[in-house]
């Protein structure tokens, strides 16, 4: 309980009874307390408080002749969603600090032109981890995030990154290509990430063309 004093003589410049006065010390007291409980914004909570953003690379060619699935570029389809997601990601202002990505190449792409569309300037490292991780590497990478990054962003494949939102977050989600969730993380540091300490905030799927 919050105990709110008031000045007595304020209370008593003003011609109450003792049984109003008590009333009024009672609803003060209750909205005080009540408003201790509403949730904090994500500016109040600051640094207290991760946000990790999952990118999975829009959608590459299987028609590119004999090139491995490391080189596949982005088909057209997956040129015109990669910068969709980028506009979303402006229209929602959310300022990233960092972006990991797969150094594959349709993921290089992706993460490419998203920023770009998002007008981001950001930095962009390629770590190769991320290429054909499972949802324990991904966590890996994750944990060895500096802690001076609030917004991190992973750009990588499925089925790890679907994976790593469940194991985040416990919910199944199906992330299709170029399709972005954002998972806020109940930690200060990075590197106390762990299973089920996410909350899946919003998911984000290009328009279909």
């Amino acid at each position: 309980m919050v105990r709110v004093i008031l000045p007595e003589s304020m209370l008593q410049r003003c011609e109450l009874s003792d049984q109003r006065r008590e009333l009024i010390r009672r609803t003060i007291e209750s909205e005080a307390a009540n408003a201790l409980k509403l949730p904090l914004t994500r500016s109040e909570v600051g640094d207290f408080m991760k946000t990790l953003l999952l990118l999975r690379h829009a959608k590459s060619s299987w028609k590119a002749g004999n090139v491995q699935d490391f080189d596949r570029p982005l088909n057209q389809r997956g040129l015109k969603a990669a910068p969709q997601v980028g506009k979303s990601l402006r229209k929602r202002k959310l300022k990233v600090d960092l972006v990991l990505s797969s150094p594959a190449e349709r993921a290089r792409q992706t993460a490419q032109l998203m920023l770009e569309s998002a007008r981001l300037n950001v930095e962009l490292r390629y770590d190769e981890r991320i290429y054909e991780a499972g949802a324990a590497r991904l966590l890996e990478v994750v944990s060895q995030i500096d802690d001076s990054a609030n917004v991190a962003m992973l750009v990588g494949h499925n089925p790890g990154m679907e994976d790593l939102l469940k194991v985040l977050t416990g919910e199944d989600r199906h992330l299709s290509t170029a399709a972005l969730a954002c998972i806020e993380l109940n930690v200060e540091k990075w590197s106390k990430v762990h299973t089920g300490i996410g909350r899946l905030e919003w998911l984000a799927k290009p328009k279909e063309s």
